[in-house]
């Protein structure tokens, strides 16, 4: 089987995670690495015995690619995207898709008008314990879905945001903690919920000197008629575990740090918990099954790595991946309605 050829535009950060994953994978083929600073392209193209580019269009023109990845700052992935799906290559977008919606609905328009196939990273959708969750709400294992809450408690110091202009901006980052970080966890609350509907939030510059948040807080109310909240900071000190929590009228999950740390269905309709419930007991967690995909082979790559394999599956079968623009909208459609609420003071409805 011939090797997909990947290309990567942006070499400083996570473009070299990308690196990693592509060379983890055996039938991929990093070929080319891009930055607009030659040292950056330099280090990374080294270290992966690759061909550095200063220029995307030189790397475009020059290199015969299957697939390059979109590793730069946020506010120029779609202007980068579509400039690479233009040339009729396949395109990997990190997250967020874009920083506003104008462009992201331009990505789309492209990626149709082109035919080429497009993904964004949403890593942790191929999680072991995300996939088992998302297949149990499917089946609707948990009953009616009732709450769900994103808890993204995190730390970066000053010096995170001074280590680059564009972190922490408007204009390159998009937004502080939300659209940077707690993405990834807002994109699985609103995967298993269901999609968002309306959003009441705040948020709050506390611990850094930033144009952007470092607090956030929202309450959401889901489609489905279910209730949630995402609260996320990176001025807690000194960082606290992530948490993605479902809860419905038939059984509970509760992911932590990527992994299913509480799963409780109800056995059969004659199940009793009593009348108020178990309490303090939930904190002993009922024995987790081991999803279908924790199997070695699929443990030995990264999260990434799985999402750009199920790319190449996507390709080779002429098929759509798992997280495409489409799914890559919502979680920034659900952020922005945050900005909009916190500065308007307004409910806000998607």
């Amino acid at each position: 089987m011939k090797k997909i050829q990947f290309g990567i535009i942006g070499c400083n950060g996570i473009g070299r995670t990308h690196a990693k994953a592509i060379a983890s994978l055996p039938d991929a083929q990093l070929v080319s690495v891009a930055d607009i600073v030659p040292e950056y392209a330099q280090k990374l193209a080294d270290e992966f015995q690759v061909t550095p580019y200063s220029s995307v269009q030189e790397m475009l023109a020059n290199e015969e690619l299957d697939v390059v990845n979109v590793c730069t700052p946020s506010g120029i992935h779609g202007e980068i995207a579509c400039q690479v799906m233009r040339s009729g290559r396949h395109v990997i977008v990190e997250k967020p898709m874009d920083i506003k919606l104008p462009v992201i609905e331009e990505m789309l328009r492209v990626q149709r008008e082109t035919g080429v196939k497009m993904a964004v990273i949403s890593q942790h959708r191929f999680d072991a314990a995300t996939q088992q969750v998302h297949k149990l709400a499917e089946e609707q294992a948990f009953g009616r879905l009732v709450l769900g809450n994103a808890i993204v408690p995190w730390w970066r110091s000053q010096a995170y945001y001074d280590s680059g202009e564009w972190r922490g901006t408007w204009a390159l980052d998009g937004g502080g903690v939300l659209m940077n970080q707690c993405i990834h966890s807002i994109d699985l609350l609103q995967w298993l919920m269901g999609p968002v509907k309306s959003i009441q939030a705040y948020t709050d510059t506390l611990a850094h000197t930033m144009e952007t948040e470092d607090v956030a807080v929202a309450i959401l109310r889901f489609a489905s008629g279910a209730l949630g909240t995402i609260s996320a900071a990176t001025a807690a000190y000194p960082g606290v575990g992530t948490r993605v929590e479902v809860f419905g009228t038939r059984g509970s999950a509760i992911i932590e740090d990527d992994q299913l740390g509480y799963l409780h269905l109800a056995r059969d309709d004659r199940e009793e918990v009593g009348a108020y419930g178990i309490g303090s007991k939930a904190h002993g967690r009922p024995k987790v099954e081991a999803a279908a995909s924790q199997d070695p082979a699929g443990l030995s790559l990264n999260s990434h790595a799985l999402q750009i394999a199920d790319m190449m599956r996507a390709i080779r079968e002429d098929s759509t991946p798992l997280v495409d623009g489409y799914a890559a909208k919502h979680p920034v459609e659900i952020i922005l309605g945050i900005y909009e609420s916190s500065r308007t003071h307004k409910e806000v409805t998607l």
